[in-house]
Order: C-alpha cells, then sequence, then structure tokens
C-alpha cells in the first residue's frame, strides 16, 4: 500500500524526535508527537463514518492540532477543505453545501451558529478551540497513537480549496495529492530548504502559502517552524534570531521596515526571506536590502496551480518581477482574445501548464473548460510580461485592465508612477464609469504618515512619464486599502466604492 502525499511529508517522519513545532511559549512538538496526534484524529474521523474521497470543512484558528488534522487527511484520503476564519455563517452554509463536506470543524464559539446549519445539510459538526481544546481532541485522547495509513495514488484529490470569489460564485480548485506533493518538491530543491533550516511562520493555514508552500516545504525538508499564531510584529522580532528563513506577504516586510528593533544585525544569521500571495513593491525591495544586506525572493502562485516561478536562489533577484518558471512548469503569454502566444515584451494573460495545476473547478465542468485548456495550460486571469533575459513581471488581472476609449489600460504600470511620488505610501489603480470613454482611471492613494501629497504635483509626474490616455482622470485619499487576508488589494471593493465618483464630479 501507498500514498505517496502522506509518505513523502509525513510518514518519513515516524519515530523521529527531532522537534518540529516551536510554540510561541517555547515548548517543542517532535515529529513522532505531531505524527500520534494526527493518528489519533484519522481514527476519530474514520470512526465517525468519513471515507476517502470525503470533504471535511475546517474552519479554525491556527494550532499545531490545525495542522494535525490536515495530516490526518492525508493519511486516510480524506479531502481537506480548509475556511478562511472570517467567512460569516452565510458563507460557510454556501461551501458545506457547495462541497457536500460530510463534515465541519469549527471552534466553540461558531457552533451554536453553524449547528443549524449543518444539520440541514446533513453535516456532521465538531468543534476544535486554538488551546487544543474542544470536541474533537475530546474523542482523539482515547485512540490508538498509530493508524494504518489508507493507499492513495497522486491522482486522487488532496484538497479543495475555495477561490476568493470576487468576480462571482466561489469556485471549489481541486488539488491532487501529485500536484501538492510535485510543488513541495520543487520548492524544497529550489530554495535550498534542509532538515537544519527553522522557518518563521506567522501565516494563516487556511490558505495555500501558509499550508501548501510554507508548511509542506519544511516537511519535505524535515526542518521546524517557529508556529506562530499569526502575524505580531513584536513575536516575529523576538523569534527571529532562533530562525533560518521566513516566508510573508508585503505587510510582513514593510511592519518590519518600520520598526527601528529590525537591523542587520537581527537578520544577520537568516539564510531567506520570502514574499507572495501580493506584489511587494520594488522600493520596499531596495530599501530591505539596504537594511538588511538581504534581497527578498519574489514567487508568483496561485490557488489551483500553487507555485508557478520563482526568482533564482542564487543569481540575480530582480525587485519588480516573480523571476522565472519553476522546473517543470511551462508558461506563456498569450492574447486574451486568441489564445495566440505573443512575442517576448508584450503584455497578454499568462498561461502556466505543468504538475503543479489542479484537476479543474468542483462541479463546474464548463468553467473548468473556460479556464484550462485541453492542452493542460490554465489561463491565470493575471496579465503579465517576459523581458529579454526571461523574468517574468505581472502587470495586474484580467477583469482589473481598463478599456477607455477603446485603449488598454494596465494599472500597473500607472501604480509605479503613482508610488514614486512625494508623500505617496502606496497606491491602486482602477476603472470607473465614464459617460464618454466607458471608462476611466481613477488613482486612489494613502499618504505617507505626516506627508500627504501635493496632489496637483502628483499629476504633473506623469506627463513625460506615461502616455495622455493613461492618466489619472482623478486622484483620491484613503487611509488604507482593502485587503484579504492574504494582504492582495481588493479592487472590486475599490471600484463599487468609487463606483460614481467621475459622474458625480
Amino acid at each position: 500500500m501507498t500514498n505517496p502525499l502522506y509518505d513523502q511529508l509525513f510518514g518519513k517522519h515516524a519515530g523521529s524526535s527531532r522537534p518540529f513545532l516551536w510554540l510561541k511559549d517555547g515548548s517543542t512538538i517532535s515529529y513522532d508527537g505531531f505524527l500520534q496526534t494526527a493518528a489519533r484524529l484519522a481514527h476519530v474521523l474514520t470512526r465517525s463514518g468519513l471515507q476517502p474521497g470525503d470533504r471535511l470543512a475546517v474552519q479554525v484558528a491556527k494550532s499545531p492540532e490545525a495542522l494535525a488534522l490536515y495530516a490526518a487527511c492525508v493519511q486516510t484520503g480524506i479531502v481537506f477543505l480548509p475556511l478562511n476564519t472570517a467567512y460569516t455563517t452565510d458563507e460557510l452554509r454556501y461551501f458545506v453545501k457547495d462541497s457536500a463536506a460530510a463534515a465541519l470543524i469549527c471552534d466553540a464559539n461558531s457552533y451554536q451558529a453553524l449547528s443549524p446549519v449543518c444539520e440541514g445539510l446533513g453535516t456532521r459538526v465538531e468543534t476544535l478551540d486554538a488551546d487544543g481544546s474542544g470536541t474533537l481532541m475530546e474523542k482523539a485522547r482515547g485512540q490508538l497513537r498509530e493508524f494504518p495509513t489508507i493507499s492513495r495514488s497522486e491522482d486522487d484529490l488532496a484538497a479543495l480549496l475555495y477561490t476568493s470569489g470576487t468576480t462571482g460564485r466561489s469556485k471549489g480548485a481541486m488539488l491532487t495529492q501529485g500536484n501538492l506533493l510535485s510543488n513541495a518538491m520543487t520548492l524544497a530543491e529550489e530554495w535550498r530548504f534542509g532538515a537544519d533550516d527553522v522557518l518563521l511562520h506567522a501565516l494563516p493555514i487556511f490558505h495555500t502559502h501558509g499550508l501548501f508552500v510554507a508548511s509542506n516545504v519544511s516537511l519535505m525538508a524535515g526542518g521546524a517552524m517557529i508556529f506562530l499564531p499569526r502575524f505580531d510584529l513584536d513575536r516575529l522580532i523576538e523569534w527571529m534570531p532562533q530562525a533560518t528563513t521566513l516566508m510573508g506577504v508585503p505587510t510582513f516586510y514593510t511592519r518590519l521596515l518600520d520598526d527601528p528593533r529590525f537591523t542587520r544585525g537581527l537578520t544577520a544569521h537568516m539564510r531567506l526571506f520570502i514574499s507572495g500571495s501580493a506584489p511587494l513593491l520594488a522600493e520596499a525591495n531596495v530599501a530591505f536590502e539596504t537594511r538588511t544586506g538581504h534581497r527578498i525572493l519574489e514567487r508568483y502562485g496561485m490557488t489551483e496551480t500553487n507555485m508557478n516561478t520563482s526568482n533564482p536562489y542564487e543569481g540575480e533577484r530582480r525587485a519588480g518581477t516573480v523571476g522565472f518558471p519553476l522546473p517543470g512548469v511551462d508558461l506563456k503569454i498569450t492574447d486574451p482574445a486568441t489564445g495566440e502566444a505573443l512575442s517576448q515584451g508584450q503584455i497578454g494573460q499568462i498561461e502556466v501548464r505543468g504538475p503543479n495545476v489542479f484537476k479543474g473547478y468542483w462541479r463546474m465542468p464548463e468553467k473548468t473548460g473556460a479556464e484550462l485548456r485541453s492542452n493542460g495550460y490554465f489561463i491565470t486571469g493575471d496579465l503579465g510580461k517576459i523581458d529579454r533575459e526571461g523574468y517574468l513581471h505581472i502587470v495586474g488581472r484580467n477583469k482589473d485592465l481598463i478599456i477607455s476609449g477603446g485603449y488598454n489600460i494596465y494599472p500597473k504600470e500607472i501604480e509605479v508612477v503613482l508610488d514614486s511620488q512625494p508623500g505617496v505610501l502606496e497606491s491602486a489603480v482602477i476603472g470607473v464609469p465614464h459617460a464618454d470613454f466607458g471608462e476611466t482611471v481613477l488613482g486612489v492613494l494613502v499618504p505617507e504618515p505626516g506627508n500627504a501629497p501635493n496632489l496637483d504635483q502628483v499629476m504633473a509626474g506623469f506627463q513625460s512619464r506615461l502616455a495622455r490616455f493613461k492618466h489619472p482622470r482623478k486622484l483620491v485619499l484613503v487611509d488604507e486599502l482593502p485587503r484579504n487576508a492574504m494582504g492582495k488589494v481588493q479592487k472590486n471593493v475599490l471600484r463599487d466604492q468609487f463606483k460614481s465618483v467621475i459622474s458625480t464630479d
């Protein structure tokens, strides 16, 4: 019997007394202790009637037990369905119903609201809190410390992850054992992860980044993780001397740069800083290198594919780019209208193919057919270009493309100009309705603390840098940009907020 994902990530560590998780109180959990918890949970799941292929929905706080629940699902062949802890009861109802989840694990505070919802859908409910308490662990404590691993193949589903649904109904991306395993193996090798690495883990584990990149890579390499419940600047700085690597979103790095305690000395022993899930401003990357001597490694991935590209571990990590396709990943830039490949330097939609690309959308054959071509290429919905040296530049989402008076306008090149202006901390460019041009450009700016930008001067900065049709029609100031849990700017929220700002001007 074999179970490739479990064998490669978890099973090979059986009996190991090496530390796997360092907790915020300084205590540790060994690999073997972690796997014993996972085995006990596997017994609970299977004795409650869950079968291989059944979906287990999980909306709980980050904890060692929550991570062990993922391992238990892999060991039993149950499909792991992690859900954002910010989702409301109504949103949960959709995910549980759409996935036909056999069971839901939630925290105790949510039980009263979710229990009747799940009862109506025929879904079992158990609880698991951040401190390891709850009905799930109560049942696990009396179970055996070993579980006979269920045989699975690389083609079997391992996880179901729902996309954000910003342009419609959320879609469940079906990820196989092979998808997750290939990416973990590739990233561990490309980023030189080994058994001596200690990853500072402050990401959520309901998302690809924290679960299938950070955790899987550490497991593949046999390293350890400092497992912080959430991003906490003080704890990040406190624990950094014990770490060798950090994976984060851009907010991690900008917050660190704002803190005088974050010094070259603090990072001298660190091997690698990785950023993803949202674009990192080139200026922030340069400032980070100036402060610490380290250049952040940016990479590019998404729910449906895990990681696609990465800046090189050895060689130039070029700020403002996401590097080259990973080994085994084919990437091309195509014309959104025709699907034909475009030449180097031209902007078009990014398509990828490889063992990391998902199996399709859960119970959405038409959507799968529209975005996953018969030749294996997945239409990512991202727009990009490849420069002369082969580095990939992301210029935005296809849905964020602005078409004004028949001209295609890419928000990223306008944002680069805005972000370089005095007094501008960061910006977001969106298209808003316009009576004559269909839509026009609006720049949304966040001012630097205590140094608001002169909007007339900002507008003047475009004169010699971009064609007139790309200039913002208007600039507005906001305290902060709306972001999702992984730090991505929610331009759909901005478009809705400012949809009438030009027509009523």
